[in-house]
């Protein structure tokens, strides 16, 4: 795995945890603005959108560089519309990171022929 597809993979998985904790507060920012007087759904939206349109730029930049087949791709896209899907797209990606170090590493002291 080159540097840039690395730092592609590490970008997604640095702003997928913050956008499914940003989903989830905006959830209950939703509920608390029916039930009380409290309401920073304003806020709280702008950040999450913002959050968002980061984990789908990412997103698209890490499908580009990895070349992940359809249903990859389409499983990451979708663990980012779901409200907690984002903390299982970050583990996935962190596994994913880490197995390719380990390849890279037994390649490069002629352990495996891979």
């Amino acid at each position: 795995m080159d540097i840039k597809t690395a730092s592609a993979l590490r970008r997604l998985r640095l702003v997928s945890a913050p956008e499914a904790v940003s989903f989830l507060l905006l959830l209950v920012c939703s509920v608390l603005k029916r039930t009380t007087d409290f309401n920073a759904v304003p806020a709280m939206g702008m950040i999450h959108g913002v959050l968002f349109v980061l984990y789908v730029v990412f997103w698209l930049d890490a499908w580009n560089r990895t070349k992940w087949d359809l249903k990859t791709a389409a499983l990451y896209f979708v663990l980012s519309v779901l409200p907690t899907g984002g903390f299982f797209a970050e583990r996935k990606l962190k596994r994913e990171a880490e197995a390719a170090v380990i390849a890279s590493r037994a390649r490069r002291e002629g352990v495996v022929g891979a």
